[in-house]
């Protein structure tokens, strides 16, 4: 018997693949339990266009990602902060402040979680940090920091 599996299933595989499993397996455990459907014309159909939209969708996020990248290559994000009298920060800049920042001053958007800090930046000056997209797409934001007034 050929089913589709709607989860992952332990032994089996993962959720969307087709799978051929034994009848009595199929009818009295998968398909009661939900986790699979019975692979017919129109399940086929469905699997396929679920493929192609998920494709679609990885190549508008790989495509966008190549743009937010390019874009970092041109743009200084500045960021005023407060310090003391030598010049340190009062704690350190975020990768959020970074992508607040990044959205205020240039409309990009980029979650502060793909902003990748090696070190706290505590004092004033210019610093390069990476940026990871995913997709094996790197950026780098060029980050000054100014004394704030």
């Amino acid at each position: 018997m050929k089913v589709i599996l709607t989860a992952d299933v332990k032994g089996q595989g993962k959720k969307g693949e087709l799978k051929e499993v034994s009848e009595g397996y199929g009818r009295n455990y998968l398909l009661p339990r939900k986790l699979a459907v019975e692979a017919t014309t129109d399940n086929m159909n469905a699997l396929r266009l679920k493929e192609k939209a998920k494709a679609a969708a990885i190549a508008a996020e790989k495509a966008k990602a190549m743009e937010n990248a390019k874009q970092l290559e041109s743009v200084v994000v500045k960021i005023a902060a407060k310090a003391g009298s030598a010049g340190k920060l009062f704690g350190s800049v975020t990768s959020q402040e970074i992508s607040d920042a990044l959205k205020a001053q240039f409309g990009i958007e980029i979650e502060k979680q793909k902003i990748v800090q090696t070190d706290p930046i505590k004092n004033f000056g210019s610093y390069d940090v990476k940026c990871k997209f995913g997709y094996e797409i790197n950026g780098v934001i060029h980050v000054l920091v100014v004394e704030e007034k």
